[in-house]
């Protein structure tokens, strides 16, 4: 009998550890390292109600890097060119996390570019921190070139690497959800 009564202990223990090695993959730092050759020209920091929007203008050239950062709520970021208003529906760039947004505005972007943020429903009110960053290796990339990887000095190691596209990151959380789904069914099954 007290081998059946140890086994689901054990399980509600493995789930334990499981669950916190786990929580690892999904919390991201407090700081975002950046590039040395990236310029910070703005912090902005506010606050948005829910399922509303406020508006910024990028009047800066050059290839622009938004990092929004979420400090309460969900804020999301909408960019375009071709709006100073840009909102879900008329954008041209978009990131909608629920933690770190960031958006690179390219430096053939027509200027004043228009910069909204969105309130999500889902909570009463956002608050969020953006920092905006001008990208310095805009101006000493090669334009022809097809890669990152110069043949000169670097020794096949990339000159710069891009933040993961929005594509990307919600496949990589995808993964980790049905994996830990998966873990949780047979946990679930071994209990009962």
């Amino acid at each position: 009998m007290t081998g059946v009564a140890m086994m689901p202990c054990f399980g509600v223990l493995s789930l334990l550890v499981l669950l916190s090695q786990v929580q690892g993959f999904f919390q991201t730092s407090e700081e975002v390292t950046v590039p040395e050759e990236w310029v910070l020209l703005h912090v902005v920091q506010g606050h948005i109600g829910a399922g509303n929007y406020s508006y910024l203008r990028l009047n800066h050239d050059g290839r622009i890097v938004l990092h929004m950062r979420s400090l309460k709520g969900d804020a999301d970021l909408y960019v375009s060119d071709k709006t100073l208003r840009p909102d879900f529906d008329t954008y041209k760039l978009q990131s909608v996390t629920c933690g770190y947004d960031v958006v690179v505005v390219p430096g053939d972007f027509v200027r004043p570019v228009g910069i909204g943020i969105y309130g999500h429903p889902s909570y009463l009110e956002s608050e969020f921190e953006m920092k905006v960053y001008y990208d310095q290796t805009a101006l000493t990339d090669d334009p022809f070139e097809k890669d990152a990887y110069s043949s000169e000095g670097s020794q096949g190691h990339p000159k710069y690497t891009q933040p993961n596209s929005e594509e990307e990151i919600e496949e990589e959380e995808s993964i980790l959800w049905t994996i830990l789904i998966g873990i949780l069914k047979i946990i679930l099954e071994i209990l009962f």
